[in-house]
């Protein structure tokens, strides 16, 4: 039902990209629209990954880190049967992680130094399984796209006003409408399917790490962990927030048009009902995290992981 869901919700997400150039332009204005995306979707798609990394200033893990974190990504990734992404570390207090990359071989996972600290290893596996399943579900592929059609979207619908044909056909008020229009809707389709994309990661993620209570724990200590803790990057690139398991900006306690992620309470709740109903339980993974209160900082010749 996901996949239906993300379906329909990117063909509106297309239908109001090519509504808005049709508008603007006519005919010509829809192709013209739809090359630029193209253009703007094939950079994002290569570069994307790399971009956002170095916006949150992420370290590479090497494979070999004296804290074990890329082997227990390593036996995850086995468990989900899927290549072994590159591992990174953001130095901040904030708890949180995200996941990026164009696909499965292209993939990178990156956690943050106050994640480190605040989690079990059993919670860290279930945060980790979490964003494994975005990348095998090709989330970040989607939420890239997504992120790039509502740019574009907001971009023709600025240039409205120096298009005579979008004042022809809609009037000046009905232009001006539109600038403020369509991209608030090209933002809550983009918001409706990062939504429902992390109720679907939640599930794989559990199924992944073999036990949702872990999940469950690590969501409830890291929203906590949000809602207290600033995360300085992600407030100067709100547009990544979307990216991460728990939105790094605010907290919200409903699933409303405007949230980036469901409600928290919401998917603890999920997590429980699949662990009440047949959510296996596992041996915590072999290799772990280790001495998480001293996890260390990006500081120093060579970075942390020595």
């Amino acid at each position: 039902m996901g996949y239906v869901k993300t379906a329909i919700l990117m063909a509106a997400m297309t239908a109001l990209f090519m509504g808005v150039g049709y508008l603007i332009g006519g005919s010509g204005g829809a192709l013209i629209a739809l090359v630029v995306a193209a253009a703007m979707n094939a950079f994002t798609w290569w570069n994307s990954d790399r971009m956002v990394l170095r916006m949150h200033n992420a370290e590479p893990v090497p494979p070999r880190d004296r804290l074990g974190l890329h082997a227990l990504t390593a036996e995850l990734a086995r468990n989900a049967g899927m290549p072994v992404p590159a591992v990174y570390l953001i130095d901040t207090p904030q708890p949180n992680a995200f996941a990026t990359g164009r696909n499965p071989q292209n993939a990178a996972v990156a956690v943050t130094t106050g994640l480190l600290r605040s989690l079990s290893r059993e919670e860290l596996a279930g945060v980790i399984a979490h964003e494994l399943a975005h990348i095998r579900n090709h989330d970040t592929a989607i939420m890239t796209v997504t992120a790039t059609f509502a740019g574009a979207i907001s971009m023709l619908a600025n240039f409205a006003l120096f298009f005579g044909g979008s004042r022809e056909r809609l009037g000046l008020v009905g232009t001006l409408l539109m600038m403020v229009l369509a991209p608030i809707a090209a933002g809550l389709v983009q918001m409706a399917i990062s939504r429902t994309r992390e109720y679907a990661a939640d599930k794989a993620g559990a199924e992944i790490c073999g036990q949702p209570l872990w999940l469950a724990s690590a969501l409830e200590k890291i929203a906590m962990g949000a809602a207290r803790i600033d995360n300085h990057a992600a407030e100067r690139n709100p547009a990544t927030a979307h990216m991460f398991i728990i939105n790094p900006l605010h907290a919200y306690k409903h699933d409303n048009l405007f949230a980036t992620h469901p409600a928290t309470e919401n998917r603890i709740a999920a997590l429980r009902q699949m662990a009440g109903h047949g959510g296996r339980a596992a041996p915590a993974p072999r290799r772990a995290v280790a001495d998480r209160g001293a996890a260390p900082r990006n500081r120093g010749q060579g970075g942390p992981w020595g």
